[in-house]
């Protein structure tokens, strides 16, 4: 079992991909001769040649109707989309005809089509380049959405996508590209749909996904020291969302606090608490909390933008604050 960075797992995961597959071809901008914004695709098309790497144009919009009609005839294309900004320009494409003909054609038709994009603030690249919409896509029907924390993950999520006959964003935080750890060699795919907890804990649950996966892993060292034992659970999928496992976490810890990296208002967070509520009510000790990202345009200037993000020293402030301990 080697251990591997992100960026190597999901390499891994497309060349796996285009070796098994004839169907399969990536599209997106500077993915061949450039070797891809974030180097995934490094010597891709040296090794499979432009007719299963292709360069496009800078048009998002024709990049995703492009995969779209490929896949409604028979090809398996997945998309790179050089950050999930940019996937605003594809809005009617991915939300009104991607999640939809499979339905609105009775079956009929279906759309295989893996979009991977970048997602996520920490790199000072402005506010129109750093925002997490991973979540206004996990409101779409029809949208399966991926948002892996590690390269494990990562990996196993990407094989599950691309077998997977309906359209999945899979969102790839852009600080996580060198978060490490161990993969097997042997072929293995993780389900959509479940979460995992990654840290056990018996005093309260931090729910968080993606990046602030490892800001919850943080504040539970935190917390540690203080002598509260907490239990991380990370969602892994957005849609399907799990909120069983996260309901069972909450059950046997009486408390919940749900971190996410996007603005509060309309989050996932707000979701998960609503979920916990529901499954979990008898249970709590107490509110669920709610750590997001500060309601501002991400700022360009670094310290300003570390101001704007969800921390470990927030997440414990909010625990404190909420449980009195």
């Amino acid at each position: 079992m080697a251990e591997i960075i992100l960026r190597e797992a999901v390499s891994r995961g497309l060349r796996e991909a285009l070796d098994e597959d004839e169907r399969v071809f990536i599209i997106g901008e500077d993915i061949g001769a450039f070797k891809g914004a974030y180097a995934v695709t490094s010597g891709f098309l040296d090794d499979y040649g432009p007719e299963r790497i292709i360069d496009s144009p800078i048009s998002e919009s024709a990049i995703v109707g492009a995969a779209i009609g490929a896949a409604l005839g028979g090809l398996r294309p997945i998309v790179e989309i050089m950050t999930i900004n940019f996937m605003l320009l594809a809005m009617d494409q991915v939300v009104n005809h991607a999640a939809k003909l499979r339905y609105m054609s009775n079956g009929q038709m279906k759309v295989p089509l893996v979009i991977r994009t970048v997602t996520g603030g920490g790199g000072q690249l402005g506010a129109t380049h750093s925002q997490s919409l991973e979540v206004w896509f996990a409101t779409v029907p029809g949208l399966k959405v991926i948002a892996p924390s590690d390269p494990y993950d990562a990996l196993g999520l990407l094989r599950t996508a691309i077998a997977d006959d309906d359209p999945v964003i899979f969102a790839e935080h852009a600080l996580l590209y060198r978060a490490r750890s161990e993969v097997p060699d042997e072929r293995y795919t993780i389900p959509l749909g479940q979460a995992k907890v990654k840290r056990e804990g018996t005093d309260v649950t931090l729910v968080a996904y993606s990046r602030m996966v490892h800001v919850a892993l943080e504040a539970a060292a935190i917390l540690a020291e203080r002598g509260m034992d907490a239990e991380v659970v990370d969602l892994r999928t957005l849609r399907p969302l799990d909120t069983d496992t996260v309901a069972q976490s909450a059950r046997k810890t009486g408390r919940a606090v749900v971190v996410e990296e996007f603005w509060r208002t309309g989050g996932m967070g707000a979701e998960v608490a609503s979920a916990i509520q529901e499954k979990a009510f008898d249970y709590l000790d107490g509110p669920v909390g709610r750590v997001g990202g500060v309601e501002v345009p991400a700022p360009y200037n670094g310290t300003l933008e570390a101001a704007a993000l969800p921390t470990a020293g927030r997440v414990v402030e909010t625990v404190e604050n909420l449980y009195g301990i």
